[in-house]
């Protein structure tokens, strides 16, 4: 049996569905009922990463772990050696950490605290683990849909700094891969897309995909900061900006990652935006 936590979420709906197709035994894991149908065979259990004893009867039985952390879980919450402890003693024997690449390439960030946390803890556990560290997510883009729909308008800070942003669909597939074998134990994986791409070209995919302009509206960096902060956490903001704004080199290069673990290149910043037009009509 596979546990997938923080199955209703980006990663989640696709890793699923990818997991149950392979013919896994899964366990779809949130904190609230899933708004959609689960694929057949997979069974819905609440719990709640905030509380680490929820977990332990949804682990029982479990080989593998997809493990999350998102929203305030990303700043505070169990501490990492406690809920790796009631996974282990639950019988779980690996465990996928989704974490973040700037857990890795800012070795001081305040925003990404946690999940050095968990990344440390996981090393030491005794449990067979694979840390994912993927770059931004294309689907942050989401966050323009009301003013494209409305306006044909995109508004972000630092329009020309370039990303290599990942589908998170390929962030999906490649856990799908992790979860179902052993050949990754001990390995930190950096995902991204195949290419850097700035948030004026994000825009100019999207304008290509409706077929009509779509006009950049550059913010600067409190304005982004005063919007980020109605749905993220103060740290989280400000790292995020710091990441976006001035990018090491090692963030903006292409990992070749996906690709290795997938045997096909890296969905584009153009792919994802064509397949998801309807969000922004």
């Amino acid at each position: 049996m596979i546990v997938v936590t923080g199955a209703t979420g980006t990663i989640g709906r696709s890793l699923v569905p990818l997991l149950a197709a392979s013919g896994e035994q899964v366990t779809a894991v949130s904190r609230n009922a899933p708004a959609a149908a689960l694929p057949e065979g997979v069974v819905h259990r609440r719990a709640d990463l905030a509380d680490a004893e929820s977990l332990r009867p949804v682990a029982e039985g479990a080989e593998a772990l997809f493990l999350l952390l998102a929203g305030e879980l990303n700043v505070a919450g169990e501490s990492p050696a406690t809920l790796l402890d009631v996974l282990k003693s639950s019988g779980v024997r690996r465990v996928v950490l989704l974490s973040s690449q700037a857990a890795g390439t800012r070795p001081e960030a305040v925003s990404h605290d946690r999940l050095r946390a968990f990344e440390a803890a996981l090393r030491e556990s005794g449990l067979e683990w694979t840390v994912l560290r993927p770059a931004g997510f294309a689907t942050n883009a989401f966050a323009w849909a009301g003013s494209v729909s409305s306006g044909r308008t995109v508004a972000a800070p630092f329009p020309d700094v370039a990303m290599p942003v990942v589908d998170p669909a390929d962030i999906a597939a490649v856990a799908a891969v992790v979860l179902r074998s052993h050949g990754h134990s001990g390995r930190t994986y950096e995902l991204t897309g195949p290419a850097a791409v700035s948030p004026r070209r994000q825009a100019a995919a999207i304008a290509a995909a409706l077929g009509e302009p779509v006009h950049f509206a550059e913010l600067t960096r409190e304005q982004a900061r005063e919007a980020m902060l109605q749905f993220m956490p103060e740290p989280v903001v400000e790292g995020t900006l710091d990441l976006l704004g001035t990018p090491l080199p090692s963030e903006q290069r292409v990992s070749p990652a996906v690709e290795r673990l997938l045997g096909r290149p890296a969905a584009s910043f153009e792919d994802w935006a064509a397949r998801n037009i309807a969000a922004f009509r």
